[in-house]
């Protein structure tokens, strides 16, 4: 098998400090050393990342991973009681996956007609058609670990908003 010379073997360590896996990877890519993801934007270079383990790592209520010019995969951390904040993207598509916690989703083709209402959990996903009003809710008791890919890309590339409220200052601007 040919790997370009701009790729690079690359070893996941484990215990011992013996090397778990190896992998070829492109310069820039997230390296997962003593349990450390790095979470940025790796768009629109190629990218592979176990995604149910990024979300499930992510400290901020917002974290662009990828961005390219017709997807875009965010990751979300929801804390108790937060929610989204009802919304609707007329030209975006959105799917949202839970990993952790527990939420109530609300969509409609209104504010007033909220119509969809599921109670949702790890390994539920969300298909949310551009021009749908929608929220997602954390019901439970832990913060709500989500992934979105929106199609096309809702946020600036290496969007990081470690907060709702930074998020909804980010949004008046």
């Amino acid at each position: 098998m040919y790997y370009p010379e701009q790729y690079r073997w690359n070893a996941y360590w484990g215990a011992y400090g013996t090397p778990a896996y190896y992998h070829w990877a492109p310069p820039g890519h997230a390296f997962h050393y003593n349990n450390h993801m790095d979470l940025r934007d790796f768009g629109p270079a190629p990218y592979v990342v176990n995604i149910a383990q990024a979300a499930r790592r992510n400290p901020n209520y917002r974290t662009a991973l990828w961005t390219g010019p017709h997807l875009q995969v965010t990751l979300m951390s929801i804390n108790v009681g937060e929610d989204i904040g009802l919304e609707v993207h007329p030209n975006t598509d959105q799917f949202i996956r839970i990993e952790e916690g527990q939420g109530f989703v609300q969509m409609g083709d209104s504010k007033e007609h909220l119509n969809v209402q599921v109670m949702a959990s790890p390994g539920y996903a969300i298909m949310v058609p551009a021009g749908t009003w929608h929220n997602v809710t954390n019901t439970g008791a832990v913060p709500l670990k989500v992934y979105t890919i929106y199609a096309p890309p809702h946020h600036p590339h290496g969007t990081v908003q470690q907060t709702k409220a930074a998020a909804m200052a980010a949004e008046r601007i």
